[in-house]
């Protein structure tokens, strides 16, 4: 492969490929000699980063089809170059971290460690992750790793490296049980609540025998609990309608206290409370964000899609919202960046369910996330309350709606994006019932008055493909409507944009009025 090729696998701080032939004919990308060139670099990387001439490797994987043959291929490119590695069989993307802390793990402690995944992106894909001893790697040190996979003449010495096998998540496991202990100060803080988990056939099953039982939670009504990277029931992501609808159904089906929804690899989660009622998103950012800020006042970093909702709820709480850029890594960077400048900042959270507390060195990890939940749910439940008590006044938009509009195939789509962002702000500046909002650090977002559409919308450019997203939101029926229209006057004449998407929701909205004013009951004055 091509220098090119190899940076083509870059996806933020993550390399992503295809893995495995595929009904869609596309090229494996991510092949076995690939995998195996790119620990190698890993390990050039790692020397130049400690000092030292022989680095030990973890490595583990979530359910995917590809997990096994990439796992031996990075083995071999790690022992091939006299390096050591430990092999940790299925495991999930925040242990391969945790497993760097544990200095009591392993004979030989690791240095740095490589997790095999791709989260939630299709059957056929999978990709890689790196970690070393401060957290996920920059997107800057994937490309240079990247870089050194394609170019460098590695050298393979006589003496070949060692390979354990190491299983680390049962350990893992009783590290989140403790903490819940710990906090609680009971060893079955969750005895009498039903709690069920989807892992979606990802790797998240093990949260259920190995941490909700442990704690005296009832688990029955699980689902999908075997790790199968066919995920033959849904994708394993809780930000798809399908698979959020499925734990839903199933926590009313079974009268749980409380759902759980885990991506792949578990680094993001959502949740459900009884009745089956979505903690998702918005919701799930004030609940965690209730918690913490009841503990001490702070900022709350997320991404740049939040409502106005959050916004005042998070204030409510003596807390301040700061929305960031979206990409997991944007906003953990940025509550770093704000604690070192004296700013508490204990959470970074995106909406997409990725959340990072700096009590847990801000890993983005749906485990823990779900653990300091629990935590307030069996106080909650001591105290003859419900958990989410907590977010009771938060405040939702009355529409929302989120639209990808595709720019043209083979346009330079980075550029055409940047100009329409600024056209866009030089057309908010001009509107007298809308206007840009402040402190805002991604695309443009301007909010529109209550003859307008009571709400506000923003632009921005996708991290990693072609497409201009919008997100638009408002607290009046029929906002959305008169925002959309808005938007597509603002935007239909560029041609380099597919705004079809947009007339759909156009068209949508405008028929949810209409059915609205058709199946309203007539009101007689007498």
């Amino acid at each position: 492969m091509t220098l090119q090729e190899y940076l083509e696998l870059k996806n933020g701080s993550d390399v992503r490929g295809i893995a495995i032939e595929n009904v869609e004919n596309k090229p494996v990308t991510l092949t076995a000699e690939v995998a195996e060139h790119i620990a190698k670099a890993f390990c050039i990387w790692l020397i130049s980063r400690t000092g030292k001439t022989r680095v030990c490797v973890a490595v583990g994987y979530d359910s995917r089809l590809s997990a096994q043959p990439l796992c031996d291929a990075v083995v071999k490119g790690i022992t091939a170059t006299g390096h050591d590695a430990i092999v940790t069989g299925l495991s999930t993307t925040p242990s391969m971290f945790a497993l760097l802390k544990d200095t009591a793990w392993a004979e030989e402690q690791p240095h740095g460690s490589i997790m095999i995944t791709a989260s939630h992106l299709p059957v056929h894909y999978n990709g890689l992750k790196f970690f070393f001893k401060n957290g996920g790697l920059e997107s800057s040190d994937v490309e240079e790793i990247l870089n050194l996979a394609a170019t460098y003449r590695f050298a393979e010495p006589s003496e070949s490296g060692e390979t354990t096998q190491r299983p680390y998540l049962d350990r893992y496991a009783k590290t989140l049980v403790y903490k819940v202990r710990e906090a609680t100060g009971e060893e079955t803080p969750l005895q009498g609540q039903k709690i069920l988990v989807d892992a979606g056939n990802g790797a998240g099953g093990f949260f259920a025998e190995n941490v909700l039982q442990p704690l005296g939670a009832n688990t029955d009504g699980s689902q999908f609990l075997e790790p199968d990277g066919n995920f033959p029931n849904h994708i394993p992501n809780p930000e798809n309608k399908d698979a959020m609808h499925s734990v839903c159904k199933a926590v009313k089906k079974a009268n749980a206290d409380f759902g759980i929804i885990f991506d792949t690899d578990v680094d993001r989660a959502g949740a459900v409370d009884k009745g089956g009622v979505e903690i998702n998103r918005n919701r799930l950012i004030a609940l965690i964000s209730a918690v913490l800020l009841e503990e001490r006042a702070g900022t709350i970093v997320t991404d740049s899609v939040t409502s106005d909702g959050l916004a005042k709820f998070i204030a409510t709480r003596g807390g301040k919202l700061h929305r960031f850029k979206r990409g997991y890594k944007n906003v953990i960077n940025e509550a770093i960046r704000l604690n070192g400048l004296g700013e508490y900042t204990p959470l970074a959270i995106e909406t997409s369910g990725h959340a990072a507390l700096m009590e847990n060195d801000f890993l983005d990890d749906g485990a823990y996330l779900i653990i300091r939940l629990l935590i307030a749910l069996a106080k909650a439940s001591k105290a003859g309350k419900k958990l989410t008590d907590l977010i009771a006044d938060l405040e939702m938009p009355m529409e929302e709606q989120e639209i990808r509009l595709q720019f043209i195939p083979d346009c330079d789509f980075k550029t055409m994006c940047t100009g329409i962002l600024k056209d866009f702000a030089r057309y908010a500046e001009s509107l007298p019932y809308a206007k840009i909002a402040p402190n805002n650090f991604e695309g443009c977002r301007i909010c529109y008055d209550e003859r307008s559409g009571d709400g506000w919308a923003l632009l921005r450019m996708s991290l990693h493909e072609p497409i201009l997203p919008i997100n638009v939101e408002s607290n009046t029926r029929g906002g959305v409507l008169k925002i959309a229209k808005d938007l597509y006057y603002f935007l239909k004449k560029y041609p380099c944009l597919d705004v079809t998407p947009l007339q759909a929701v156009i068209e949508s909205e405008r028929k949810k009025l209409l059915d609205e004013v058709k199946n309203a009951k007539p009101r007689f004055l007498f």
